[in-house]
C-alpha cells in the first residue's frame, strides 16, 4: 500500500510542527501584534534619562537649549549623540513578545535586576521600565514597564543602550579649542624642543630653523590636541597631589598654544608612565588618559616637520605661468573658461594638459638636500640661472581671497644625480631637487601650442 509511504511523513510532520509551537511558546505567552510599543513618546520630549543597576545609578539631563548634561554620579557635559541615541532608543520601545498579557509575577521572571527610566515633557512622573535577563533563547531582555500588567521581551539589541556607563555617555573631548584660532605653538619634548609661528597665513619655525614647517604636520598635531578624547577620567578635580602621582609635575611633553582671538595661551602637558599617558591643560580641571597616543608626533625632530616642497601652492589654483630658458620667455593665462591662453585676447590657445602637467611637476618637487647657509649665488650658478619660473595662483574659496606669487630660479645641475640647485624668492635656504623638470620645458612656443580642432 504505497499511499500510507506519504501518509506516515505527513503525520511526522505534523507531530514536529506540533512540538515546535509548544516549545517555541511558554505558558502563559501572548503574540505582539507587529510593531507594538511599551513606550512610545517623542525623543525631542525626553528631558532626562536614567540607568540603575545595584548601587549605581546614571542620570542624564537636557537643558534649557536641548543640550545633554551628566547630573549623576557627577556633573559634566554629556556626549551629544550618545545621549540623544539613548534617550531615542528608551523612548521608542518596541516589545518583542509579550510573556504574560495580566497576572504574572515579574518575580518569576527576576524582574527587576535594573530599572532605565525616562521623564517626558509635560508629565510629571517618569515612565519606569523595569528590566530582569536575558532569555536564554533568543537573547530578548524580559522587561516590565511600571504600570502595566505585562510581562513582556524586549529586542536583544536594547541591551548595548542599557549597558552604558559613565564613560560612553559624557563627554570626552574635553580639552577642545579651534585649531585655526592657533598662531603660535611651542613644544618641550623629551628628546627635541621646537617653536613656530603662523605669518601671512603660513607656519614658520622660529627656533631652532628658520624654515618653512610642513602644513600637514601641523594641522595633524593641532587637530590631534583639540581633538583628545578621554579614555579614562583620573581625575575630575586635580590636586598638586594628582599631578605628581601621574608624573604631570614634571611632565615629559608640554606644548604652549597661543590663542590671541580669545587672549589666552592653553599649555598641555603629558607623560608616558605604566604604559599610559596622563594629559592635563592650563584651562581644565581633569587629567585624563587619552584614546589616542600623541606623544609619537611630539617626539618628532624639527628636522622632520620642516616643508620639503621647492615651493608652496596648489597647482589647480595657478592661473599664470611665466618661464624663462634658453633665451625662451613664455607666458600663459588661464582664462574664466578654464581653458590656457598665450594672449590676453584669447586667441591663441595653449595646451592645457601640457601647462597643467608641468604645473603639477613643479607642485611635487621635493627637496633631497637642504642649503642652509647660502654662499653667493654664483657658487650655484644662481647668478646666471638656468631657467626661471613665475607662478601666480589664486585663492577664490577662502573667507579672504588671496593671491600669491612663487618665483623658482635653477641653478646647477648635477648630471650624475640628476639635481639641481632651488632658489625659492620666499626662502632664505636653497634646495636640490629632481632636474627633470627642466625637460619638460618647451624649446619653442609651438611646442606648447593647443592641437588644432579636429576636422569635420
Amino acid at each position: 500500500m504505497k499511499f500510507k509511504t506519504p501518509l506516515i511523513l505527513a503525520l511526522v510532520f505534523l507531530g514536529l510542527l506540533a512540538v515546535v509551537l509548544f516549545v517555541g511558546k511558554k505558558p502563559g505567552q501572548d503574540g505582539a501584534e507587529a510593531g507594538e510599543k511599551l513606550v512610545a513618546v517623542a525623543a525631542a520630549d525626553v528631558t532626562s534619562v536614567t540607568l540603575k543597576q545595584g548601587a549605581d545609578v546614571l542620570t542624564l539631563r537636557r537643558d534649557d537649549k536641548g543640550g545633554w548634561m551628566v547630573a549623576e554620579p557627577l556633573q559634566a557635559e554629556a556626549d551629544a549623540y550618545a545621549a540623544d541615541s539613548l534617550a531615542s532608543t528608551l523612548a521608542d520601545l518596541r516589545i518583542e513578545r509579550v510573556v504574560e498579557a495580566s497576572g504574572g509575577d515579574p518575580k518569576k521572571y527576576d524582574i527587576p535586576q535594573r530599572e532605565a527610566s525616562l521623564t517626558v515633557k509635560g508629565t510629571a512622573e517618569p515612565i519606569r521600565i523595569l528590566i530582569g535577563p536575558e532569555s536564554s533563547l533568543d537573547g530578548t531582555l524580559y522587561a516590565q514597564k511600571a504600570g502595566d500588567p505585562r510581562i513582556v521581551l524586549l529586542p536583544g539589541m536594547v541591551k548595548s543602550s542599557l549597558d552604558k556607563k559613565l564613560i560612553d555617555l559624557r563627554r570626552k573631548d574635553v580639552f577642545r579649542f579651534e585649531a585655526k584660532d592657533v598662531t603660535a605653538v611651542r613644544l618641550k619634548a623629551k628628546d627635541s624642543a621646537w617653536e613656530a609661528r603662523k605669518t601671512d597665513g603660513e607656519w614658520r619655525f622660529i627656533s631652532p630653523l628658520k624654515t618653512l614647517f610642513k602644513e600637514s604636520q601641523m594641522s595633524s598635531l593641532l587637530e590631534s590636541l583639540a581633538g583628545l578624547k578621554a579614555k579614562e577620567f583620573v581625575s575630575e578635580a586635580k590636586t598638586p597631589a594628582d599631578l605628581k602621582s601621574f608624573g604631570l609635575d614634571k611632565a615629559e611633553y608640554a606644548v604652549a598654544l597661543s590663542l590671541p582671538a580669545s587672549s589666552q595661551e592653553l599649555v598641555f602637558w603629558l607623560h608616558k608612565a605604566d604604559d599610559k599617558t596622563y594629559a592635563t591643560t592650563s584651562q581644565a580641571n581633569r587629567i585624563i588618559v587619552p584614546e589616542t597616543d600623541i606623544l609619537f608626533d611630539l617626539d618628532r625632530k624639527p628636522a622632520d616637520l620642516r616643508e620639503s616642497k621647492a615651493a608652496v601652492f596648489f597647482s589647480w589654483q595657478a592661473d599664470r605661468l611665466e618661464i624663462k630658458k634658453d633665451g625662451l620667455a613664455l607666458s600663459v593665462h588661464k582664462a574664466a573658461n578654464e581653458k590656457w591662453y598665450f594672449d590676453e585676447a584669447e586667441k591663441e590657445e595653449a595646451n592645457g594638459s601640457k601647462v597643467d602637467t608641468f604645473l603639477r611637476k613643479i607642485e611635487g618637487l621635493e627637496a633631497a638636500e637642504y642649503i642652509d647657509e647660502p654662499k653667493a649665488p654664483a657658487v650655484y650658478g644662481l647668478d646666471k640661472p638656468t631657467a626661471e619660473i613665475v607662478i601666480r595662483t589664486k585663492d577664490t574659496a577662502a573667507e579672504k581671497p588671496s593671491e600669491k606669487i612663487v618665483r623658482l630660479a635653477a641653478g646647477q645641475v648635477d648630471a650624475e644625480k640628476k639635481q639641481a640647485v632651488l632658489r625659492n624668492d620666499r626662502y632664505t635656504w636653497l634646495v636640490k631637487a629632481d632636474a627633470s623638470f627642466l625637460d619638460e620645458i618647451p624649446k619653442d612656443k609651438k611646442d606648447w601650442l593647443a592641437p588644432p580642432p579636429p576636422v569635420k
